[in-house]
Protein backbone atom coordinates (compact mmCIF):
# COMPACT_ATOMS: atom_id res chain seq x y z
CA UNK A 1 0.00 0.00 0.00
CA UNK A 2 0.66 3.61 -0.02
CA UNK A 3 3.22 4.49 2.89
CA UNK A 4 1.14 4.81 6.08
CA UNK A 5 1.32 8.91 7.06
CA UNK A 6 3.21 10.16 9.59
CA UNK A 7 0.14 11.19 12.07
CA UNK A 8 -0.32 14.47 13.72
CA UNK A 9 -2.77 16.89 15.55
CA UNK A 10 -4.17 19.70 13.73
CA UNK A 11 -4.41 23.00 16.19
CA UNK A 12 -4.99 26.76 15.34
CA UNK A 13 -4.00 26.50 12.00
CA UNK A 14 -0.33 24.52 12.35
CA UNK A 15 0.59 20.70 12.42
CA UNK A 16 2.30 18.64 15.33
CA UNK A 17 3.19 14.82 15.43
CA UNK A 18 4.02 15.75 19.11
CA UNK A 19 1.31 14.77 21.47
CA UNK A 20 1.94 15.73 25.01
CA UNK A 21 -0.22 12.79 25.98
CA UNK A 22 1.91 10.45 24.72
CA UNK A 23 1.21 8.16 21.87
CA UNK A 24 -0.79 4.86 21.10
CA UNK A 25 -0.64 2.39 18.49
CA UNK A 26 -2.61 1.95 15.30
CA UNK A 27 -3.37 -1.77 14.44
CA UNK A 28 -3.71 -3.17 10.75
CA UNK A 29 -6.89 -5.66 11.60
CA UNK A 30 -6.27 -7.96 8.45
CA UNK A 31 -2.68 -8.58 10.25
CA UNK A 32 -2.70 -7.10 14.16
CA UNK A 33 0.33 -5.71 12.96
CA UNK A 34 1.19 -2.14 14.69
CA UNK A 35 1.58 -0.02 11.47
CA UNK A 36 1.56 3.75 12.87
CA UNK A 37 2.12 5.60 16.58
CA UNK A 38 -1.06 8.29 16.95
CA UNK A 39 0.00 11.07 18.82
CA UNK A 40 -2.67 12.13 22.59
CA UNK A 41 -3.61 15.11 22.69
CA UNK A 42 -2.95 16.71 26.30
CA UNK A 43 -5.42 18.75 28.60
CA UNK A 44 -3.48 21.78 26.75
CA UNK A 45 -3.72 20.72 23.45
CA UNK A 46 -7.45 20.02 23.35
CA UNK A 47 -7.43 23.85 25.13
CA UNK A 48 -5.76 25.52 22.30
CA UNK A 49 -8.07 23.68 20.08
CA UNK A 50 -11.17 25.28 21.93
CA UNK A 51 -9.22 28.80 22.37
CA UNK A 52 -8.50 28.72 18.15
CA UNK A 53 -12.37 27.61 17.71
CA UNK A 54 -13.43 30.32 19.59
CA UNK A 55 -11.78 32.81 18.19
CA UNK A 56 -12.12 31.74 14.89
CA UNK A 57 -16.37 31.56 14.91
CA UNK A 58 -16.79 35.53 14.84
CA UNK A 59 -14.89 35.74 11.27
CA UNK A 60 -15.96 32.23 9.74
CA UNK A 61 -19.59 32.90 10.71
CA UNK A 62 -19.40 36.26 9.30
CA UNK A 63 -17.87 34.90 6.06
CA UNK A 64 -20.62 34.98 3.14
CA UNK A 65 -22.30 31.58 2.31
CA UNK A 66 -21.10 31.93 -1.38
CA UNK A 67 -17.44 32.15 0.26
CA UNK A 68 -18.44 29.00 2.56
CA UNK A 69 -19.47 27.26 -0.31
CA UNK A 70 -16.24 27.50 -2.51
CA UNK A 71 -13.84 26.30 0.15
CA UNK A 72 -15.89 23.59 0.62
CA UNK A 73 -16.42 22.90 -3.16
CA UNK A 74 -12.48 22.61 -3.29
CA UNK A 75 -12.56 20.65 -0.41
CA UNK A 76 -14.52 17.93 -2.08
CA UNK A 77 -12.90 18.30 -5.69
CA UNK A 78 -9.33 17.74 -3.81
CA UNK A 79 -10.95 14.31 -1.62
CA UNK A 80 -11.98 12.98 -4.92
CA UNK A 81 -8.50 13.29 -6.38
CA UNK A 82 -7.15 12.02 -3.56
CA UNK A 83 -9.71 9.00 -3.46
CA UNK A 84 -6.72 6.15 -4.35
CA UNK A 85 -4.95 6.96 -2.17
CA UNK A 86 -6.68 7.81 0.72
CA UNK A 87 -8.97 4.38 -0.06
CA UNK A 88 -5.43 2.69 0.53
CA UNK A 89 -5.24 3.98 4.15
CA UNK A 90 -9.10 3.09 4.93
CA UNK A 91 -8.34 -0.50 3.86
CA UNK A 92 -5.01 -0.64 6.34
CA UNK A 93 -6.81 0.77 9.35
CA UNK A 94 -10.19 -1.24 9.05
CA UNK A 95 -10.11 -3.69 6.71
CA UNK A 96 -12.56 -2.33 4.19
CA UNK A 97 -12.20 -3.75 0.82
CA UNK A 98 -10.70 -1.03 -2.09
CA UNK A 99 -13.46 -0.73 -3.93
CA UNK A 100 -15.90 0.26 -1.07
CA UNK A 101 -13.54 2.36 0.63
CA UNK A 102 -13.14 4.64 -3.02
CA UNK A 103 -17.12 4.44 -3.12
CA UNK A 104 -17.51 5.60 0.54
CA UNK A 105 -15.08 8.31 -0.15
CA UNK A 106 -16.96 9.27 -3.58
CA UNK A 107 -20.15 8.99 -1.36
CA UNK A 108 -18.13 11.61 0.84
CA UNK A 109 -17.21 14.13 -1.37
CA UNK A 110 -20.55 14.50 -2.85
CA UNK A 111 -22.43 15.25 0.74
CA UNK A 112 -19.34 18.36 1.34
CA UNK A 113 -20.82 19.30 -2.28
CA UNK A 114 -24.43 19.19 -1.37
CA UNK A 115 -23.55 20.72 2.25
CA UNK A 116 -21.55 23.58 0.70
CA UNK A 117 -24.60 24.16 -1.67
CA UNK A 118 -27.03 24.57 1.52
CA UNK A 119 -24.73 27.94 2.60
CA UNK A 120 -25.87 29.44 -0.40
CA UNK A 121 -29.14 28.54 -0.89
CA UNK A 122 -30.37 28.93 3.57
CA UNK A 123 -31.51 32.70 3.34
CA UNK A 124 -34.42 31.92 6.17
CA UNK A 125 -37.96 33.05 5.43
CA UNK A 126 -40.04 35.83 5.41
CA UNK A 127 -43.78 35.31 7.47
CA UNK A 128 -46.50 37.37 6.39
CA UNK A 129 -47.70 39.61 9.11
CA UNK A 130 -51.52 40.06 10.89
CA UNK A 131 -51.27 43.56 10.35
CA UNK A 132 -50.68 46.57 13.05
CA UNK A 133 -47.95 47.80 13.59
CA UNK A 134 -45.84 45.16 12.27
CA UNK A 135 -43.79 45.52 9.17
CA UNK A 136 -42.20 42.05 8.64
CA UNK A 137 -41.75 38.64 10.16
CA UNK A 138 -37.96 37.24 9.22
CA UNK A 139 -36.71 33.60 10.72
CA UNK A 140 -33.17 33.18 9.96
CA UNK A 141 -31.08 30.37 10.96
CA UNK A 142 -27.82 31.59 12.65
CA UNK A 143 -24.77 28.99 13.12
CA UNK A 144 -24.93 27.63 16.45
CA UNK A 145 -20.94 28.48 17.38
CA UNK A 146 -17.68 26.02 18.17
CA UNK A 147 -18.84 22.22 17.43
CA UNK A 148 -16.93 18.89 18.68
CA UNK A 149 -17.01 16.05 16.19
CA UNK A 150 -17.03 12.71 17.66
CA UNK A 151 -16.59 9.71 15.06
CA UNK A 152 -16.42 6.09 14.69
CA UNK A 153 -14.34 3.80 12.56
CA UNK A 154 -16.56 2.20 10.47
CA UNK A 155 -16.93 4.85 7.93
CA UNK A 156 -13.96 6.85 8.16
CA UNK A 157 -14.21 9.42 6.39
CA UNK A 158 -18.17 9.62 5.39
CA UNK A 159 -19.18 10.27 8.46
CA UNK A 160 -16.51 13.01 9.80
CA UNK A 161 -17.43 14.05 6.18
CA UNK A 162 -21.24 14.85 6.98
CA UNK A 163 -20.05 16.62 10.13
CA UNK A 164 -17.53 18.62 9.35
CA UNK A 165 -19.40 19.43 6.21
CA UNK A 166 -22.77 20.52 7.89
CA UNK A 167 -20.73 22.62 10.65
CA UNK A 168 -18.66 24.74 8.06
CA UNK A 169 -21.40 25.36 5.84
CA UNK A 170 -23.44 26.58 8.38
CA UNK A 171 -20.40 28.84 9.33
CA UNK A 172 -19.59 26.90 12.98
CA UNK A 173 -16.03 26.22 13.32
CA UNK A 174 -15.15 22.88 14.80
CA UNK A 175 -12.73 20.07 17.32
CA UNK A 176 -12.54 16.98 15.79
CA UNK A 177 -11.72 13.88 17.46
CA UNK A 178 -12.01 10.75 14.99
CA UNK A 179 -11.90 6.83 15.88
CA UNK A 180 -8.43 6.32 17.83
CA UNK A 181 -8.24 3.29 15.27
CA UNK A 182 -8.39 5.51 11.81
CA UNK A 183 -7.01 8.18 12.33
CA UNK A 184 -4.88 8.58 9.25
CA UNK A 185 -8.13 8.41 7.20
CA UNK A 186 -9.55 11.50 8.85
CA UNK A 187 -6.16 13.00 8.53
CA UNK A 188 -5.86 12.89 4.94
CA UNK A 189 -9.85 13.97 5.15
CA UNK A 190 -8.73 17.56 7.00
CA UNK A 191 -5.72 17.72 5.09
CA UNK A 192 -8.44 17.92 1.89
CA UNK A 193 -10.75 21.12 4.19
CA UNK A 194 -6.94 22.30 5.14
CA UNK A 195 -5.95 22.98 1.39
CA UNK A 196 -8.96 24.02 0.15
CA UNK A 197 -8.31 27.03 2.46
CA UNK A 198 -10.23 26.80 5.43
CA UNK A 199 -9.04 29.39 7.72
CA UNK A 200 -6.65 29.16 10.74
CA UNK A 201 -8.49 27.81 13.49
CA UNK A 202 -11.73 26.81 11.87
CA UNK A 203 -11.02 23.33 11.75
CA UNK A 204 -9.17 21.55 14.67
CA UNK A 205 -7.95 17.62 14.60
CA UNK A 206 -7.17 16.19 18.15
CA UNK A 207 -6.39 12.27 18.85
CA UNK A 208 -6.47 10.29 22.21
CA UNK A 209 -8.55 8.21 24.59
CA UNK A 210 -11.90 8.78 23.71
CA UNK A 211 -13.33 9.20 26.95
CA UNK A 212 -11.35 11.68 28.62
CA UNK A 213 -11.32 13.85 25.58
CA UNK A 214 -14.66 13.83 25.05
CA UNK A 215 -15.62 14.87 28.76
CA UNK A 216 -13.16 17.25 28.84
CA UNK A 217 -13.90 19.23 24.97
CA UNK A 218 -18.28 19.12 25.95
CA UNK A 219 -17.43 20.40 29.57
CA UNK A 220 -15.58 23.87 27.76
CA UNK A 221 -18.01 26.51 28.37
CA UNK A 222 -16.35 27.09 23.89
CA UNK A 223 -18.36 23.92 22.72
CA UNK A 224 -21.58 25.27 22.22
CA UNK A 225 -22.69 21.75 20.12
CA UNK A 226 -21.82 18.24 20.67
CA UNK A 227 -22.56 15.74 17.12
CA UNK A 228 -21.44 12.00 18.00
CA UNK A 229 -21.33 8.93 16.14
CA UNK A 230 -20.91 5.47 18.02
CA UNK A 231 -23.02 3.41 20.46
CA UNK A 232 -26.14 3.83 22.04
CA UNK A 233 -24.32 3.11 25.64
CA UNK A 234 -21.68 5.82 25.10
CA UNK A 235 -24.12 8.29 23.64
CA UNK A 236 -26.33 8.05 26.51
CA UNK A 237 -23.43 9.14 28.60
CA UNK A 238 -22.32 11.69 26.55
CA UNK A 239 -25.78 13.01 25.95
CA UNK A 240 -26.34 13.80 29.77
CA UNK A 241 -22.79 15.14 29.82
CA UNK A 242 -24.43 17.78 27.49
CA UNK A 243 -27.37 17.96 29.27
CA UNK A 244 -25.51 19.11 32.43
CA UNK A 245 -23.92 21.81 30.53
CA UNK A 246 -26.70 22.62 28.11
CA UNK A 247 -25.06 21.96 25.07
CA UNK A 248 -27.03 20.77 21.69
CA UNK A 249 -26.42 17.33 21.48
CA UNK A 250 -26.92 15.17 17.91
CA UNK A 251 -26.51 11.51 18.43
CA UNK A 252 -26.50 8.87 16.14
CA UNK A 253 -26.48 5.74 17.55
CA UNK A 254 -26.80 1.78 16.76
CA UNK A 255 -29.13 0.15 14.71
CA UNK A 256 -30.87 -3.43 14.89
CA UNK A 257 -32.43 -3.03 11.25
CA UNK A 258 -35.34 -5.54 10.33
CA UNK A 259 -36.20 -6.58 6.76
CA UNK A 260 -39.82 -8.06 5.66
CA UNK A 261 -39.72 -10.08 3.21
CA UNK A 262 -43.21 -10.99 2.10
CA UNK A 263 -45.02 -13.83 0.25
CA UNK A 264 -45.10 -11.37 -2.43
CA UNK A 265 -41.57 -10.36 -2.77
CA UNK A 266 -39.19 -11.55 -5.63
CA UNK A 267 -37.53 -13.94 -3.22
CA UNK A 268 -34.17 -14.21 -4.86
CA UNK A 269 -33.99 -10.61 -5.93
CA UNK A 270 -34.35 -9.95 -2.14
CA UNK A 271 -32.32 -12.94 -0.82
CA UNK A 272 -29.62 -11.70 -3.37
CA UNK A 273 -29.79 -8.08 -2.36
CA UNK A 274 -30.22 -8.91 1.30
CA UNK A 275 -27.12 -11.30 1.19
CA UNK A 276 -24.50 -8.90 -0.70
CA UNK A 277 -25.62 -5.61 1.56
CA UNK A 278 -25.73 -7.64 5.11
CA UNK A 279 -22.08 -8.81 4.71
CA UNK A 280 -21.05 -5.40 3.66
CA UNK A 281 -17.81 -3.78 5.63
CA UNK A 282 -18.53 -7.42 7.66
CA UNK A 283 -21.38 -6.36 8.93
CA UNK A 284 -20.16 -3.47 11.13
CA UNK A 285 -22.65 -0.65 9.67
CA UNK A 286 -25.44 0.84 11.89
CA UNK A 287 -28.18 0.83 9.12
CA UNK A 288 -27.26 -2.79 8.16
CA UNK A 289 -29.65 -5.36 7.52
CA UNK A 290 -29.84 -7.92 10.38
CA UNK A 291 -33.20 -9.43 11.31
CA UNK A 292 -34.65 -11.15 8.80
CA UNK A 293 -38.41 -11.91 9.16
CA UNK A 294 -39.70 -14.01 6.19
CA UNK A 295 -43.07 -15.30 5.38
CA UNK A 296 -43.58 -18.74 6.34
CA UNK A 297 -44.07 -19.84 2.70
CA UNK A 298 -41.49 -18.17 1.23
CA UNK A 299 -39.01 -18.96 4.73
CA UNK A 300 -37.31 -22.02 3.56
CA UNK A 301 -36.14 -20.78 -0.36
CA UNK A 302 -35.14 -17.98 1.49
CA UNK A 303 -32.60 -19.23 4.12
CA UNK A 304 -31.50 -21.63 1.34
CA UNK A 305 -30.50 -18.72 -1.25
CA UNK A 306 -29.39 -16.49 1.75
CA UNK A 307 -27.16 -19.36 3.26
CA UNK A 308 -25.36 -19.99 0.09
CA UNK A 309 -24.52 -16.40 -1.28
CA UNK A 310 -23.37 -15.92 2.42
CA UNK A 311 -20.83 -19.02 2.09
CA UNK A 312 -19.81 -17.65 -1.36
CA UNK A 313 -18.98 -14.42 0.56
CA UNK A 314 -14.37 -14.31 0.10
CA UNK A 315 -13.09 -13.04 3.14
CA UNK A 316 -9.25 -11.97 3.70
CA UNK A 317 -6.55 -9.27 3.82
CA UNK A 318 -8.49 -6.51 1.23
CA UNK A 319 -5.22 -5.13 1.62
CA UNK A 320 -2.80 -7.65 -0.69
CA UNK A 321 -5.94 -9.46 -2.37
CA UNK A 322 -8.55 -7.02 -4.08
CA UNK A 323 -10.60 -10.12 -4.98
CA UNK A 324 -11.78 -9.88 -1.36
CA UNK A 325 -15.18 -9.08 -0.87
CA UNK A 326 -15.19 -9.00 3.11
CA UNK A 327 -12.14 -7.63 5.27
CA UNK A 328 -11.77 -8.20 8.87
CA UNK A 329 -13.60 -7.15 11.95
CA UNK A 330 -12.32 -3.94 13.78
CA UNK A 331 -10.25 -5.39 16.35
CA UNK A 332 -10.12 -8.70 19.01
CA UNK A 333 -12.93 -7.48 20.82
CA UNK A 334 -15.47 -7.63 18.39
CA UNK A 335 -14.26 -11.52 17.59
CA UNK A 336 -15.47 -12.48 21.20
CA UNK A 337 -18.57 -10.27 20.53
CA UNK A 338 -19.80 -13.24 18.04
CA UNK A 339 -19.01 -15.60 19.42
CA UNK A 340 -20.90 -14.61 22.64
CA UNK A 341 -23.88 -14.41 19.84
CA UNK A 342 -23.38 -17.55 18.53
CA UNK A 343 -22.90 -19.18 21.77
CA UNK A 344 -26.67 -18.37 22.60
CA UNK A 345 -28.21 -20.89 20.14
CA UNK A 346 -28.44 -24.55 19.61
CA UNK A 347 -31.77 -26.77 20.06
CA UNK A 348 -34.59 -24.45 20.33
CA UNK A 349 -32.76 -21.21 20.43
CA UNK A 350 -31.60 -21.49 16.65
CA UNK A 351 -29.66 -23.50 14.25
CA UNK A 352 -25.94 -22.10 12.83
CA UNK A 353 -26.55 -22.80 8.88
CA UNK A 354 -23.30 -21.65 7.72
CA UNK A 355 -20.07 -19.69 9.72
CA UNK A 356 -20.08 -19.45 13.37
CA UNK A 357 -16.72 -19.79 14.12
CA UNK A 358 -14.07 -17.59 14.24
CA UNK A 359 -11.14 -17.92 11.29
CA UNK A 360 -7.61 -19.05 12.26
CA UNK A 361 -4.43 -17.29 11.83
CA UNK A 362 -3.71 -13.99 11.44
CA UNK A 363 -6.03 -11.46 11.77
CA UNK A 364 -9.50 -10.21 13.25
CA UNK A 365 -11.44 -12.49 10.61
CA UNK A 366 -15.17 -13.90 11.43
CA UNK A 367 -16.99 -15.65 8.37
CA UNK A 368 -20.75 -14.45 7.11
CA UNK A 369 -22.74 -16.39 9.78
CA UNK A 370 -26.56 -17.27 9.36
CA UNK A 371 -28.33 -18.55 11.92
CA UNK A 372 -32.33 -19.55 11.02
CA UNK A 373 -34.66 -19.27 13.66
CA UNK A 374 -33.72 -17.67 16.70
CA UNK A 375 -35.08 -17.46 19.84
CA UNK A 376 -36.61 -14.37 20.38
CA UNK A 377 -35.27 -13.67 23.59
CA UNK A 378 -31.69 -14.60 22.12
CA UNK A 379 -28.88 -12.10 22.45
CA UNK A 380 -29.05 -11.99 18.39
CA UNK A 381 -32.81 -10.80 18.46
CA UNK A 382 -32.30 -8.69 21.35
CA UNK A 383 -28.90 -7.33 20.97
CA UNK A 384 -27.23 -5.06 18.47
CA UNK A 385 -24.79 -7.60 16.67
CA UNK A 386 -23.05 -5.37 14.69
CA UNK A 387 -20.69 -7.96 12.65
CA UNK A 388 -21.19 -10.43 9.83
CA UNK A 389 -24.00 -12.41 11.53
CA UNK A 390 -27.52 -12.33 10.34
CA UNK A 391 -30.63 -14.08 11.78
CA UNK A 392 -34.02 -15.65 9.84
CA UNK A 393 -37.16 -16.06 11.79
CA UNK A 394 -40.91 -16.70 10.03
CA UNK A 395 -43.97 -14.88 10.46
CA UNK A 396 -47.54 -15.87 9.55
CA UNK A 397 -49.09 -12.46 9.51
CA UNK A 398 -47.62 -9.22 7.93
CA UNK A 399 -48.89 -7.48 11.49
CA UNK A 400 -46.88 -10.28 13.25
CA UNK A 401 -43.83 -9.29 10.88
CA UNK A 402 -44.37 -5.38 11.72
CA UNK A 403 -45.29 -6.31 15.49
CA UNK A 404 -41.31 -8.37 16.14
CA UNK A 405 -39.60 -5.60 13.37
CA UNK A 406 -40.97 -2.67 16.09
CA UNK A 407 -40.16 -4.89 19.07
CA UNK A 408 -36.81 -3.30 20.14
CA UNK A 409 -36.21 0.19 21.12
CA UNK A 410 -33.57 0.53 18.46
CA UNK A 411 -35.18 2.97 15.09
CA UNK A 412 -32.79 3.81 12.61
CA UNK A 413 -33.37 1.76 9.53
CA UNK A 414 -35.55 -0.75 8.33
CA UNK A 415 -36.43 -2.30 4.98
CA UNK A 416 -39.17 -4.38 3.63
CA UNK A 417 -39.59 -6.68 0.07
CA UNK A 418 -43.04 -6.63 -1.27
CA UNK A 419 -44.58 -6.54 -5.01
CA UNK A 420 -48.04 -5.79 -3.62
CA UNK A 421 -48.71 -1.86 -3.87
CA UNK A 422 -51.09 -1.69 -0.69
CA UNK A 423 -48.57 -3.76 1.35
CA UNK A 424 -45.75 -2.05 0.60
CA UNK A 425 -47.08 1.57 1.72
CA UNK A 426 -48.41 0.02 4.60
CA UNK A 427 -44.64 -1.35 5.69
CA UNK A 428 -43.27 2.15 4.82
CA UNK A 429 -46.11 3.50 7.36
CA UNK A 430 -45.98 1.06 10.04
CA UNK A 431 -42.37 0.21 10.22
CA UNK A 432 -40.67 2.04 12.92
CA UNK A 433 -37.64 3.76 12.13
CA UNK A 434 -35.66 7.05 10.87
CA UNK A 435 -35.21 5.62 7.62
CA UNK A 436 -36.96 2.77 5.83
CA UNK A 437 -35.95 1.38 2.86
CA UNK A 438 -38.87 -0.59 0.75
CA UNK A 439 -37.80 -3.21 -2.41
CA UNK A 440 -33.77 -1.79 -1.99
CA UNK A 441 -31.94 -1.52 0.98
CA UNK A 442 -30.37 2.32 0.60
CA UNK A 443 -31.51 4.18 2.97
CA UNK A 444 -29.06 7.43 2.69
CA UNK A 445 -27.67 9.89 -0.32
CA UNK A 446 -26.46 13.52 -0.28
CA UNK A 447 -29.82 15.13 -0.22
CA UNK A 448 -31.57 13.11 2.34
CA UNK A 449 -31.47 13.06 6.38
CA UNK A 450 -30.04 10.42 8.30
CA UNK A 451 -30.98 9.33 11.38
CA UNK A 452 -32.90 7.33 14.12
CA UNK A 453 -35.90 7.40 16.79
CA UNK A 454 -35.52 5.73 20.13
CA UNK A 455 -32.50 3.76 20.95
CA UNK A 456 -31.16 5.06 18.08
CA UNK A 457 -30.42 8.78 18.74
CA UNK A 458 -32.67 11.91 17.12
CA UNK A 459 -31.75 14.42 15.03
CA UNK A 460 -30.48 13.92 11.34
CA UNK A 461 -26.94 14.30 9.38
CA UNK A 462 -27.44 14.69 5.71
CA UNK A 463 -30.16 16.65 3.63
CA UNK A 464 -30.85 20.38 4.52
CA UNK A 465 -31.12 18.95 8.01
CA UNK A 466 -27.49 18.23 7.76
CA UNK A 467 -27.06 21.70 7.94
CA UNK A 468 -29.90 23.00 10.13
CA UNK A 469 -28.34 20.70 12.67
CA UNK A 470 -25.67 23.08 13.32
CA UNK A 471 -27.90 26.41 13.53
CA UNK A 472 -29.81 28.04 16.23
CA UNK A 473 -33.51 29.19 15.00
CA UNK A 474 -34.54 33.24 15.34
CA UNK A 475 -37.05 35.03 14.74
CA UNK A 476 -36.95 39.44 14.43
CA UNK A 477 -39.90 40.92 14.34
CA UNK A 478 -39.86 44.61 12.71
CA UNK A 479 -42.77 47.43 13.97
CA UNK A 480 -42.83 50.90 12.89
CA UNK A 481 -40.91 52.85 14.70
CA UNK A 482 -43.82 55.26 15.83
CA UNK A 483 -47.05 56.70 14.89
Amino acid sequence: MTAYPTLKLFIAGQWTATGEAGSMDVINPATGDVIGQCPKASTGQLDAALKAAGDAFPRWSATPGAERYAILRRAADLLRERAPVIAKVVTAEMGKPHAQAVGEIAGSADVIDFLGEEAKRRGGRMIPVRGGQLIAQMVTHEPIGPAVLLTPWNFPVNLPAKKIAGALAAGCTAIFKPAENTPASAQLLVECFVDAGVPEGVLNLVHGDPGPIAEHLIASPVTRKVSFTGSTAIGKQLGALAATHMKRFAPELGGHAPVIVSKNADIARAAAMCAATKFRNAGQVCVSPTRFLVAREVYDQFVADFAERASRIKVGDAGIDDSVEMGPLAHARRISAMEQVVADTGGNRGEVVTGGKAMGGRGFFFPPTVIANPAPDSRFMTEEPFGPIAGIVPFDTIENAVGIANGLRYGLAAYAFSADLDEAHYLGRALRAGMVGINQLIVSSPETPFGGVGDSGFGSEGGEEGYLAFTDTKLVMLAKAGG
